[in-house]
Order: structure tokens, then sequence, then C-alpha cells
């Protein structure tokens, strides 16, 4: 880890400013002594892990505990057994999505913050991947499930409960508060003292817990020092910026919010160092990277969320400049803080990131094309009146492809829109069925009757393996040309999470970078359109020199002639690591 991170006491005066930010000066006070106290019972319990910085060898697959089954042992057993087989050498990190007791939303209506569902397997299956494997855990702690015991205590008016939620007047104005889906913001429940609204944000199942409360900040920060216990080196904030609530806001990315996860990682920090957090918040660029704080008090890594789309749209329509443009608007992070990109995941491909990116009409045509691939799209209501499309529901396979596609150049589509998220700064991450291969599943979506189902498909293990074990399958192809490039980066400081990164225009057709570390320097240019591209590229652009003799670390090609030039043609959908 960079040396910000390093073991620190807990600094008292620090942690009493940040919570001055949320609660009334005594409660702050009061707050600061239990925290330490919980902070200093936890440090001694927590195993010592290697207190390290992300580096290229960081990889993290995305996966249900439950994605690969074979009738007869815990589903997080099968996933380390097929981990184990396929990737255990080119993928060291793992990010189990909520493998907790729920009620819906796949996961993320916690019932029990503590359990392991019992479907997926147990604890003693979570700490077996913890041995070989960098875990995630998902912290769902916007919300909890109508069903945890929290809320049927609030709703038994247990006193211990009383103010765990968020009691709303329904005749306030709430029109300025941001809405993620088309639901309503309240809910009435009945309780034993009468009907009352609380706040749900993401569903009638899914009810906002109330951190005005100060023994619920307390209750989650006890539940992720718990988490970094069994084994978890980085922790999601799940849909982290709606945390705080206030009238008359958006009640998104409140200064409130950023002051408690100041607070989560100054206590992570003294009693688990090592743990990395990361926020997921699905909003604009500049909200997005806000939740770096100062560089070393918030967030270790954010979400790429225009990452996606813009990938999508580059192979939609054969023109990189939206991506080459926005990658070229990317900040620099400091050396405790990076990106976590990624293509695809259980959830759609949002389209909010790309506001103020792409125009309107160029992301409805987008949603076109995506249904004309088998997709679906899921919209969302306009202030103005109207609708529009706020989340694309694909494979990432049938998203950059098309019906028509041999599995040949399915895969070299699909590998090349990964080349890129292999390429970019960031930590990247891949979702086992971009792992895999996989293709929509229109079942599922039938059997549920939820969009997002396209792209959470439970694979039979033994159906994988017979399909893997054919040459000339897709799922084989993406499976082999992954492994390739991940054998490739992991061996490049170049793609340090932290290495300089630089757009180099060369034609509207080609993504094309330079990543330079001290010690390595890396262009990477990947054609995104169907024809072939000529290019000549005068070295000193890449930051080579004349006469310097190059190669391309993927097809083993290439050198540069005398003149300085580097002059390659490049297949459709081809990508180039290029190095001396």
């Amino acid at each position: 880890m960079p040396d910000d991170a390093d073991d620190r006491p807990l600094r008292v005066d620090v942690l009493r400013e940040r919570l001055a930010l949320a609660y009334p000066s005594h409660t702050a006070d009061a707050l600061v002594g239990r925290i330490a106290d919980l902070a200093g019972r936890h440090k001694d319990t927590i195993p010592e892990r290697a207190n390290r910085w992300v580096d290229q060898t960081d990889v993290m697959l995305i996966t249900y505990g439950d994605s690969i089954l074979d009738g007869e042992r815990p589903p997080l057993a099968v996933l380390s057994e097929v981990l184990d087989r396929h990737v255990a050498d080119s993928v060291p990190d793992v990010h189990v999505l909520p493998f907790y007791p729920y009620s819906s939303d796949d996961g993320f209506s916690v019932i029990d913050y503590r359990a392991v569902n019992g479907h997926v397997g147990t604890w003693d299956d979570v700490a077996m991947l913890a041995e070989r494997f960098g875990l995630m855990f998902d912290a769902v702690i916007n919300h909890v499930s109508r069903q945890s015991t929290w809320f049927e205590g609030f709703v038994a008016d247990d006193p211990a409960y009383a103010d765990y939620f968020i009691v709303a007047d329904p005749d306030l104005d709430y029109s300025q508060v941001t809405r993620p889906r088309a639901l309503p913001l309240l809910t009435l429940v009945e309780t034993a003292s009468g009907p009352k609204q609380v706040w749900t944000t993401f569903s009638a199942d899914q009810i906002d817990l109330s951190y005005a409360n100060p023994d619920v900040l307390i209750e989650i920060l006890d539940l992720l020092l718990f988490y970094a216990q069994r084994g978890a080196r980085f922790i999601r904030l799940d849909a982290i910026g709606f945390l705080w609530k206030q009238i008359g806001t958006t009640c998104m990315h409140l200064p409130q919010t950023h002051a408690l996860i100041q607070v989560m990682r100054q206590v992570l920090d003294y009693a688990a160092p090592g743990t990395l957090l990361i926020t997921e918040t699905n909003v604009p660029h500049r909200d997005n990277i806000s939740y770096f704080g100062d560089g070393t008090n918030e967030a270790h890594l954010v979400y790429q969320f225009p990452l996606p789309p813009l990938t999508l749209y580059a192979f939609q329509t054969g023109n990189a400049r939206p991506l080459s443009d926005w990658a070229s608007s990317l900040e620099p992070t400091t050396p405790s803080t990076t990106y976590f990109n990624f293509l695809a995941s259980h959830d759609g491909i949002g389209l909010r990131p790309v506001e103020g990116i792409l125009t309107r009409d160029q992301v409805a045509a987008m949603a076109d094309r995506v249904r004309s691939n088998g997709g679906l799209v899921s919209m969302r209501a306009l202030p103005e009146g109207g609708t529009a499309p706020y989340e694309l529901n694909i494979s990432y396979v049938d998203a950059v492809a098309s019906p028509d596609d041999t599995d040949v150049v399915r895969a070299a589509k699909f590998l090349a829109a990964q080349t890129i998220l292999l390429s970019v700064v960031g930590v990247p991450g891949i979702y086992i069925h971009s792992l895999l291969g996989s293709r929509s599943d229109h079942a599922g979506v039938e059997r549920t009757g939820q969009n997002r189902s396209i792209n959470r498909e439970r694979l039979w293990l033994s159906a994988l393996e017979a399909e893997l074990a054919e040459p000339d399958s897709l799922r084989r192809r993406v499976l082999d040309g992954y492994h390739r490039l991940l054998t490739i980066r992991r061996q490049r400081t170049a793609f340090h999470p932290n290495a300089a990164q630089r757009v180099v225009r060369v034609d509207d057709r080609v993504f094309s970078i330079v990543r330079e570390a001290p010690d390595d320097r890396l262009w990477a240019a990947i054609n995104i359109s169907g024809k072939s591209v000529t290019l000549s590229v005068d070295l000193t652009q890449l930051g080579f020199a004349a006469g310097e003799h190059l190669r391309d670390l993927i097809s083993g090609g290439l050198h540069a002639d005398n003149a300085g030039v580097l002059r390659v043609e490049l297949e459709p959908y081809q990508a180039l690591w290029v190095t001396r």
C-alpha cells in the first residue's frame, strides 16, 4: 500500500471533525468514544494480511455465488473448483455478489448481513475462497430487507429499532429527491402503533436505513469490520450515494454521506489495514470521482460507469472518438486511488453516466441497436414528460456483435472490446458471463419477468465444461483469448493501475492510448471497426525513439523502420499492445 494507507493511529480529532458534519456536537462527541472502543476491540481479532496496494496483476472476477451449479455441492465450492481449473493463475481477485440471505433483487435486499445464504454455501466456503483469492464483499448498507430482524423489530415497536428507519410525512415535498427507479419513494407499512410511511429508495422490499440515528452507524461500522475479519480484501459500498436523507435536496452525494464514508475509511485503515473501499455510484463522472475525497481519506477505488456504454457505442458505430475524448479527459489519480473498470456486470449497461457525452439521439440509436440484437431496454420517466432509456439489458457478447455474426467474428469483436477494458488506467473487473462468453438468457427473463435476468444465467457445470471442451466453441475462444491477454498484462508495469495514460489520436476507428510506468511504456491500439485500418504513426507520438525495434505482445509481430515511423495495418477488430 502507499505510505498514506499504512497502519496509522485512530486520530480522534479527525474522527470528531468528520462526525460533526453529520451530527450535533454532543452526539459527535459521544460517537468518538464508541467508535474508538469498537475499532480497538476489532483490531486484535482481524487476521493480518499483506498490506499492499493494487498492481497490474489485480483483475477482479464479478460473479454470483451460485452462477455455476452442479446440483450436488454448495455453489461456492463449485465456483472455487472452476476458478482453480481455468483462471486461478490469471484472475487473483473475486467479487462474490451478495451471498447473504435475501428476499428480492437477486441479493440486494439483505435479510441478515452476517449470514451466508445456505443455498450458496457457508462461511467455511467463503474462507476457502479467501485463502486463494482477494475477495470483494458487498456492503448493501443503504437499505435492508423488510424481512430483516431490524425491520421486524421496527414494525413490532421494539424501542431498540424505533429509529433505524426513516418515518416520513407524505405531505412534504419530495420532488427534488433523485429517483433511480420509477417506484414510489415512500411505502406504507402497518406497525404495532399504526400505519407509517417509510423511505424506500429502491423498492417496497428495501427499507432505507436512517443514519441520523448514530446507533445505525455503529452497527454498520461493526459490520464492515466483521467483513474484514471474514476475509474481505475489498468492500463494495453499494448505492452509497443515497446514504443520507435531507428534505429539500436531491438526497444524493450530500456532505454527510461523504463524511460517513470517510469515517468508514478511517476505522478500516486503523483496525483492518489493507482493506480497500470501493464506492458504487452510477452517476455522471464528476459526482462519481468526488468519492475519492482528497485522494487519501475516502474510497480507494470508484467504478468507471461511462466505460461500458462508450465502448459499446464505439463498436456499434465504428467510431471511437467519443470514447477517446472521454478517456483523454480523465484526471490522474493519487498513489492511493484508482478506477475500477468494467464493461459488463450483474446489472445492465447504464446510460446515465454518458449524459453530456452522447446526445439523446445517439443514446436512442444505441438502444434501438440493442433491441435489434435481441436485448431489452429499461426506460425512465423524464421530468419534462416522456421517457428515455436508462439501462441496456443484454449480454455484452451480444451487445457488440450482430445477430448474423459467426462465432469467430463474435469472439473477435468481443475480445477487442475486452482489450480496451484491460488497457485503460485502473483495475479491470470481468463479469463471469463475459469471461465465459455467455449469450443473452431470454429464458431467464421469461421466468422472472425482470430485464436484468438476461445477463444473470445460472450455468450447469456439466454443460459448461462440455462447451469449454470444444476448441471452436464461443466459450472456448473467449476464455482462451482472455487467458492470453491476462497472462501478458500481469507482466507489464505499464498496466499498473496508477501508470500514466495518454490518448494518441491516430484514426477515429481506432482507440489508441499510451500507458507508461517509470520502467515500462506500451502503446495499445484497438480497431473497433469492421474495416482494415492502415496506420503510420510517428514513434515520438508514442514516446519511443526513432529506429527502435518494437514488437506487438499479442501477435508477436511488428517493428519500426529507420525513419522513425511505425506502419501497421490493423485487421477488423484487431488489437495491438506494442512495446520495446
